[in-house]
């Protein structure tokens, strides 16, 4: 779903309502100041200035006189951005202007663009008027509209249910994001996998009735530094014949988020035109089940010639990763990042809202960490711990693809996928929830590009710099 330009308004000077962001120990002085008929009604609905709430000013003969939004000064200034953001599908048709110092005004704009995606591709279609935000002249709204055009971009492809969005529909959208920005693009679909030396991505996609298939498109000047992006694309995932429960199962559309992040990700680096030679590769399977479904107990042979020991059919998605970043691998990439909703272990750890990282430059893992409490797009580093391969250790392969013991899930699974990178000078793993399990200023409920906008950033930071 693609957000509307007219929700951002240019500063021209023409009428609006003010918004007062103000902390809650100012709200008796400003009480004072205002009309009597606001002062009464804010008194007669008994308003407590609490962070978080708002309230609307009512003006002589019914009018709008303005609204008061009280933040919470213990958040970082980033969070009290996608706060006054928040407001954009609370507050009633109009145009408004937030009175004073906006903060970082572009980091507002965007949350207000991203509080107002909606999903509703299946729904009876109704207009939804929105809350139009005015926009002092320093900031690029343009920019910011891409940038949120993106996030929605990979909302919509994560909320798409696997019905409408089998490995076919998830080529189709990277084909048609390819051509939007002139990238040469390539699909290797079926048995073609097994001729290219990808058996991992073959073997777990090959029950579903939809082929398994890579996705690879590349985009930039062939002379720039190489930036490949790897996201896991499992448009179902059943758990295989370790078939996951019922209600495991209900949120697995979301399987394919870390190539809904990828996805989105590029879109933003093409369309900011960045200076990198930017490659994406999708791996992109059902995790179905058939009589020709992989097995527990399997042994796998992988594209770096690895055998893998299958320990569980439900860890699907470290395997077509593995394939695809050897692939990546061999062109010595100066970064490589792969997205993945990996592990249940990472959400125990870190809950939904926190991506796991792992990084292998500490340099770039410092850049990301403090990118991402500048802009609100926050993760958390966790280790490539090396004592811990062992427990990956198989008495007849090279390695299990999973752990031998119910520990350190997200950190082994890590570790495996290591084991498939050599060349590149920096790689990055995360472990992504990609979904919202409850609504946040500028993030509805639903779908969730995470650190799609966070990747943009260091990206953009670390190569446009260095041009």
């Amino acid at each position: 779903m693609g957000i509307t330009m007219s929700t951002l308004v240019d500063d021209t000077g023409a009428a609006s309502t003010p918004i007062h962001a103000l902390r809650a120990t100012d709200w008796p002085s400003f009480r004072e100041g205002l009309s009597p008929v606001a002062r009464r009604f804010a008194e007669n609905v008994h308003f407590e200035p609490k962070p978080g709430r708002h309230l609307l000013l009512p003006g002589e003969g019914g009018t709008l006189e303005g609204a008061v939004f009280i933040e919470d000064p213990k958040k970082s200034e980033a969070e009290r951005a996608f706060g006054r953001g928040g407001l954009a599908s609370v507050l009633p048709r109009g145009t408004y202007r937030f009175q004073g110092e906006m903060g970082d005004p572009a980091l507002v704009a965007f949350a207000w663009l991203t509080d107002i995606y909606r999903f509703e591709a299946y729904r009876s279609k109704e207009e939804q008027p929105h809350a139009r935000l005015v926009l002092p002249k320093s900031v690029n709204a343009a920019r910011v509209q891409r940038l949120a055009d993106a996030i929605a971009f990979g909302r919509d492809l994560i909320n798409t249910p696997a019905n409408d969005l089998a490995p076919d529909g998830l080529e189709a959208a990277a084909r048609g994001l390819a051509s939007k920005y002139g990238a040469s693009f390539e699909a290797t679909v079926g048995e073609a996998l097994l001729d290219a030396n990808l058996p991992m991505i073959h073997a777990v996609g090959r029950a579903s009735a939809t082929p398994p298939r890579l996705i690879d498109f590349s985009w930039g000047e062939a002379s720039a530094p190489k930036v490949t992006l790897v996201g896991k694309g499992v448009t179902f995932d059943t758990g295989g014949l370790n078939i996951k429960p019922d209600a495991a199962m209900l949120l697995m559309k979301k399987d394919m988020g870390g190539a809904a992040t990828a996805l989105a990700a590029a879109r933003m680096v093409m369309g900011e035109n960045l200076p990198v030679r930017l490659r994406v590769l999708v791996p992109a399977v059902e995790n179905a089940i058939s009589g020709s479904s992989f097995r527990p107990g399997d042994v796998l042979r992988s594209r770096k010639g690895l055998s893998v020991e299958i320990g569980n059919t439900d860890a699907e998605g470290r395997l077509i990763l593995a394939d695809a970043l050897a692939l990546a691998d061999a062109e010595s990439p100066e970064l490589m990042v792969d997205f993945a909703t990996l592990t249940g272990a990472a959400r125990v750890a870190l809950g939904p809202d926190l991506p796991a990282f792992y990084a292998t430059d500490d340099d770039f893992a410092a850049q990301v960490l403090a990118l991402g409490t500048r802009i609100n797009d926050p993760v958390w580093r966790l280790p490539f711990w090396a004592p811990y391969d062992e427990m990956l250790a198989s008495r007849i392969a090279d390695v299990s693809h999973i752990s031998n013991t119910p520990f350190a899930g997200s950190v082994t699974a890590a570790l495996f996928l290591k084991r498939f990178v050599e060349k590149a000078r920096m790689y990055a793993h995360f472990d992504l929830f990609a979904w919202t399990p409850t609504a946040r200023p500028g993030r509805p409920l639903g779908g969730e590009a995470q650190v799609a906008r966070l990747i943009f950033e260091t990206i953009e930071e670390r190569f446009r710099k260095a041009k």
